[in-house]
């Protein structure tokens, strides 16, 4: 029996299966709903659901599990979920037993994504355009008509998102099916004007911006994403070429996606 059987069997059991509070759409496939689970808790809600949470943003397995949201979820499980997580949403470690624990501890990491101001996450600097092949932001035509004129904001989250591809060029999508603008970011001039880029251990490019914002000054180009046309006045050079790495070897390129956001960040990456 696979992991989708195993709960969608626990949701027919004796326990009243998942939690009411688990999220996602309850016609939602059950990995989905513990990755989204997972995902804000992580990510945003470790405080308000009294989850310790160390400043690298690592929590004990133990604790998630004994959520009420997890009721339904073993270690097996959630390995699997993890494991087969398209996005590499998740990072689990071990620590082996010593002086100070007598037993094995497993904790649980979002990678990325995060709104809790009390987590530093571990980012490897971007110190050269040439690090990545590209940096690209996906959203709304609605978020473009306040991004167009304000720049792209971090919002609530520690970090704007940028990915290193688009769907198509062999890159795992974040995206949306809403998207319809491709925010294209020239990395190097914004470095040159001393905007810090950093990479996620999932591949995701962030970055702070100039007091949370990044300004449409470092746009390079602006595309539709049906079609790949330019958007008016904001066609730069051209098609954006992803560029050949010199680093990517040692850079973590897992999992790219296309950052999505509805008004100028993203939420579901």
């Amino acid at each position: 029996m696979d992991i989708t059987q195993e709960l969608k069997q626990a949701d027919k059991g004796e326990k009243k299966g998942p939690s009411p509070k688990l999220r996602g759409h309850p016609r939602d496939d059950p990995r989905v709903r513990v990755s989204k689970s997972l995902s804000w808790l992580l990510r945003h809600g470790a405080k308000n659901a009294g989850l310790d949470m160390r400043d690298d943003g690592y929590a004990k397995v133990s604790d998630v599990l004994s959520n009420p949201m997890f009721r339904d979820v073993n270690f097996s499980q959630l390995q699997e979920i993890v494991r087969k997580d398209q996005k590499q949403r998740f990072h689990l470690l071990l620590e082996p037993r010593s002086s100070d624990s007598p037993s094995d501890i497993w904790w649980i990491r979002a990678n990325q994504g995060h709104s809790l101001k009390t987590v530093t996450l571990d980012m490897q600097p971007i110190t050269s355009a040439l690090d990545v092949p590209m940096a690209v932001h996906g959203t709304t035509l609605n978020a473009w008509e306040f991004i167009a004129t304000q720049g792209l904001s971090k919002m609530k989250r520690n970090h704007i998102h940028l990915a290193q591809g688009i769907p198509g060029d062999n890159v795992m999508s974040g995206m949306r099916n809403s998207s319809q603008i491709l925010i294209f970011v020239d990395v190097q001039k914004a470095l040159d004007a001393g905007v810090r880029f950093y990479l996620s251990a999932n591949g995701v490019v962030l970055t702070d911006g100039d007091e949370g914002f990044l300004s449409p000054t470092y746009f390079q180009r602006v595309e539709f994403a049906k079609g790949r046309s330019p958007v008016p006045g904001w066609e730069g050079a051209g098609p954006v070429v992803p560029r050949a790495s010199l680093n990517q070897s040692s850079l973590p390129i897992q999992g790219l996606q296309v950052a999505q956001s509805d008004s100028g960040t993203s939420e579901s990456t």
